[in-house]
């Protein structure tokens, strides 16, 4: 087994504001009503869903953006899963493929894996792991594809 720096990808901000031109160009496909896990100062929506403001204890309706704080984004990957006959939830995170919640979550609604390593604002360089977009509540579910992030 490798010998994992088990610091490699922590960080201790986990709530990066998403780039301004990725979410344009999906927003553009989608049309987003909320944005389900921002606060006052990164949100993409009007409507919002906050720390305070918590959408894991909410009924979900419209067509929602999502970029959660991956330290615990099982939970909300899990409750846009639920959410889907409800509602349209675009999730971007962290490709991990080898977890229980990814196959039994993400891989039933639509997956877009991102080509490139997109810049999150307030970042110095793009993340270091692959990254999709995981849709839920689709008419598409059970698709992949790739989405190129745009220059």
């Amino acid at each position: 087994m490798g010998n994992f720096d088990s610091n490699r990808f922590k960080s201790s901000n986990q709530c990066w504001e998403t780039p301004d031109g990725l979410f344009a160009a999906l927003d553009a496909e989608f049309h987003f009503t909320r944005d389900g896990c921002a606060s006052a100062e990164n949100t993409k929506c009007k409507e919002v869903y906050s720390a305070k403001n918590s959408c894991l204890d909410k009924i979900w309706d419209g067509t929602n953006w999502m970029n959660p704080p991956f330290e615990n984004m099982k939970h909300f990957i899990k409750k846009a899963f639920d959410e889907r006959n409800r509602a349209v939830t675009v999730c971007i995170i962290p490709a991990r493929t080898n977890t229980r919640w990814w196959h039994d979550y993400c891989m039933k609604g639509e997956v877009r894996f991102i080509c490139g390593r997109p810049k999150f604002k307030g970042c110095i360089h793009g993340l270091p792991q692959p990254l999709a977009l995981c849709i839920f509540g689709h008419l598409n579910e059970g698709k992949m594809g790739s989405f190129h992030t745009p220059r």
